[in-house]
């Protein structure tokens, strides 16, 4: 069932991007020829792009090539869609992951550390921290760390990837994870030095999201009955939030981050064209700017399968660790 609602969403995506992007004004075709192109040499290429058909022919051409696997040529890089889009993504995923890993251990922090010191100033502290990460999107984050990190006080790299210059021995695109398997240590701090920012940029906001819920659900939890008993038997209060009360506290954080890790990836967009980030959001903004219709297409498409995907393994592992579903 859950494959099915998976493969209807994937369709609809398609369909409305499809049509959407093409009833929005500029001809792509034009946009990619000298200003003295002929009317001859924009029919030839309106042609040989498919563009010259009916909207829903098009759209039938191009289901029929996705389902074999093809997603066209991109107007502009005159490449295939779907090794353009690969190359792309293992930045962005890297980039993502590392983000929702420092969302992770700071919202987590904040949250244990609410709960452990609840009630006093410590905790008000917190509080006014989690509202202002939330009230001030990421991409505004990135200019302050941009300005803070990399111009007053240059710390960090704020452009590109990894240095240009550096010897680069790497058979994929995940260029973290080959440095760290290949044990090239000065890589592997180059890659991070150039992602720490971005990736802060992007963790701030969620970080409080889950700070926020966690610490809710802590202060909930921490009145259960075996809780209590817990206190009874004479264990620390740092005993009972980890041991005790976390286990089943963190169970409604997990389905938050994995919701939250889609709109993360998204948000990539605006924070890797900030940072000159090699990534397929920088990439989704050249397609626009240049109305590069089947890269768009590819790009959203992409978007679309790691969203339901990671929607649908979400609602597998919490179905795994909650009990009650799991035996239900």
């Amino acid at each position: 069932m859950r494959l099915l609602t998976t493969a209807i969403t994937l369709f609809g995506v398609a369909v409305i991007v499809f049509f959407v992007i093409r009833v929005v004004p500029g001809n792509p075709i034009a946009m990619m020829l000298p200003p003295g192109a002929t009317e001859a040499d924009v029919a030839r290429l309106t042609a040989l792009y498919g563009l010259d058909k009916s909207i829903p022919a098009q759209f039938l051409i191009w289901l029929g090539g996705v389902l074999q696997g093809d997603f066209g040529t991109s107007i502009t890089a005159r490449q295939p869609v779907l090794a353009l889009v690969l190359g792309r993504l293992p930045a962005t995923l890297e980039l993502s992951v590392m983000a929702l890993l420092m969302a992770i251990v700071l919202g987590g922090m904040a949250a244990l550390l609410g709960t452990l010191r609840r009630g006093g100033r410590t905790e008000a502290a917190i509080d006014i921290g989690n509202g202002m990460a939330l009230s001030v999107p990421d991409f505004l984050w990135g200019l302050v760390l941009i300005l803070g990190l990399g111009v007053f006080w240059p710390v960090f790299h704020i452009s590109g990837r990894i240095t240009p210059s550096l010897d680069l021995p790497f058979v994929t695109n995940f260029y973290l994870f080959e440095s760290l398997v290949r044990l090239r240590f000065d890589l592997l701090v180059d890659i991070v030095g150039h992602m720490i920012l971005p990736a802060l940029a992007l963790a701030i906001p969620l970080a409080a999201i889950i700070g926020q819920l966690l610490k809710q659900s802590l202060k909930e939890t921490m009145h259960l009955d075996y809780v209590t008993l817990s206190r009874t038997k004479g264990y620390s209060e740092t005993h009972v939030i980890l041991r005790e009360a976390l286990p089943n506290a963190i169970l409604p954080t997990l389905t938050l981050v994995g919701v939250q890790f889609t709109f993360l990836i998204g948000g990539t967009v605006i924070i890797e064209r900030l940072f000159s980030y090699e990534g397929l959001g920088n990439m989704a903004i050249d397609a626009v700017i240049n109305r590069d219709l089947p890269l768009i297409q590819g790009i959203v498409i992409l978007f679309a399968v790691i969203f339901t995907g990671v929607n649908l393994l979400v609602d597998l592992t919490y179905a795994a660790l909650n009990p009650r579903l799991r035996h239900g």
